[in-house]
């Protein structure tokens, strides 16, 4: 038995991409779990612009069928405004026909991000990004206190997932607690998917 855990970003600076990132290290570290990377496509003014359909480089568009075929999901976002990013957002709004078949209902998913202040609203960021994965039915888990990072850190990190810290003007780069905090929080949602999967099959 495997399960496939499908990581989505949005990225402008690269934070969220390495935490993504992190975040696969830590779904790979489970036994029979399998990380599938992926980015959402930049938005534009202009009405029904045509997106490439291969990116330039790093990670693949993430599909609806990627979406639709997963065993459990983690969202990553910038915070923009105390909210997700604007490509983010179109992405989740563009799944209602999976809504509608209720195809993510009863699949683990979790959410992490980041911001450029520390009081930049990564919390809020991370409260809007779980609604629309309640209304998909799906079982949010967050980082538990017993992973001790989380009650170290002195940058990013909080319970409801993994965040970094990026100063304005400051290198990107993730500190070692966030990175711990990441690795933990794939970690959890892999495993979850894998005792929900067993436990289908054993039924």
């Amino acid at each position: 038995m495997n399960v496939t855990i499908l990581v989505v970003f949005d990225s402008r600076h690269g934070a969220t991409a390495e935490l993504a990132r992190q975040v696969c290290r830590g779904v790979e570290s489970v036994p029979e779990a399998a990380a599938l990377l992926r980015r959402v496509p930049g938005v534009s003014s202009e009405a029904e612009r045509p997106v490439v359909p291969v990116p330039d480089s790093g990670a693949p568009w993430v599909t609806l069928d990627e979406l639709r075929r997963c065993d459990g999901l983690l969202l990553g976002s910038p915070t923009r405004f105390g909210n997700m990013s604007a490509p983010m957002k179109h992405f989740i709004d563009s799944t209602s026909t999976l809504w509608a078949e209720g195809a993510l209902s009863g699949k683990p998913a979790g959410v992490f991000g980041g911001s450029s202040s520390l009081h930049g609203g990564q919390e809020s960021t991370l409260l809007t990004m779980m609604v629309p994965l309640l209304h998909h039915g799906m079982l949010i888990a967050g980082v538990p206190y017993s992973e001790r990072a989380l009650s170290e850190t002195r940058s990013g990190g909080t319970p409801y997932g993994a965040t970094h810290f990026t100063p304005h003007g400051q290198s990107s780069s993730l500190s070692e607690h966030e990175k711990t905090i990441a690795r933990a929080q794939g970690a959890r949602i892999a495993s979850l998917a894998v005792q929900l999967k067993a436990r289908r099959g054993s039924s």
